[in-house]
């Protein structure tokens, strides 16, 4: 009876501790899409940007302003008062088709557009049956670091394909892991991620929020669970 009671007091104990540590942990930011053009709560650098409504959920859409072929092509929607370190970003993300070239994604660790981190997409590239099937998904860390250097130095290492095959044309959803080492990309609800990397920048926190380039893309549900 004695060991009855001591085992019921246990469990209780380990009840508490496991509500306690969920209370805890950091509670999910979902950044307000519908205010991307109030500057008090996004800062935007080279793009244009519009909201809509599009099957039941708010969208937004960025496009690039910047000269084709420069730097100052990729365009960003950071979100302002949040740093972030450590933890997982989700996103719904919808390019343009097999045909239309464009590159979208987020951007963390961020300290301006010439020196940040991004985990990017190349919708065009999904259903690919060549060597640019393994080329839709991407990490970069500028300025040390870009796509080009990356696929010279260490190809098949920074980018990959997505599994499983979204629709280049459709919604499809994204979980990012950032952690002090690594990044982690997973596609849809699956549980092998499509890309796992060693992280190439070493600071310690940054700004974080969308990415884009070459074309307008859609953008939706972003949700940031910082890491305790």
């Amino acid at each position: 009876m004695n060991h009855l009671s001591w085992g019921m007091v246990a469990s209780i104990f380990l009840a508490f501790v496991l509500v306690c540590s969920a209370e805890e942990k950091e509670k999910p930011i979902t950044p307000d899409l519908s205010k991307i053009k109030d500057k008090k709560t996004w800062s935007l650098i080279n793009v244009d940007c519009e909201t809509a409504m599009e099957d039941g959920k708010r969208v937004v859409r960025l496009k690039p302003t910047g000269e084709p072929n420069t730097p100052a092509e990729m365009g960003f929607a950071l979100v302002e008062g949040l740093e972030f370190a450590e933890g997982t970003i989700e996103i719904d993300l919808k390019g343009r088709g097999k045909v239309e070239r464009c590159f979208l994604g987020v951007t963390f660790d961020a300290v301006d557009e010439k020196t940040f981190e991004a985990v990017y997409f190349r919708p065009f590239n999904f259903m690919k049956d060549d060597e640019f099937r393994a080329r839709a998904v991407q990490y970069i860390s500028w300025p040390d670091d870009p796509w080009e250097k990356l696929r010279k130095e260490k190809p098949g290492v920074f980018e990959s394909a997505v599994k499983p095959v979204p629709d280049p044309s459709g919604w499809f959803h994204a979980r990012i892991e950032v952690t002090k080492k690594k990044v982690k990309v997973w596609v849809d609800d699956v549980k092998e991620p499509s890309l796992v990397v060693d992280r190439l920048a070493s600071r310690d926190k940054g700004k974080i929020g969308l990415w884009v380039d070459n074309r307008e893309c859609s953008f939706s549900n972003l949700k940031i669970q910082p890491a305790k």
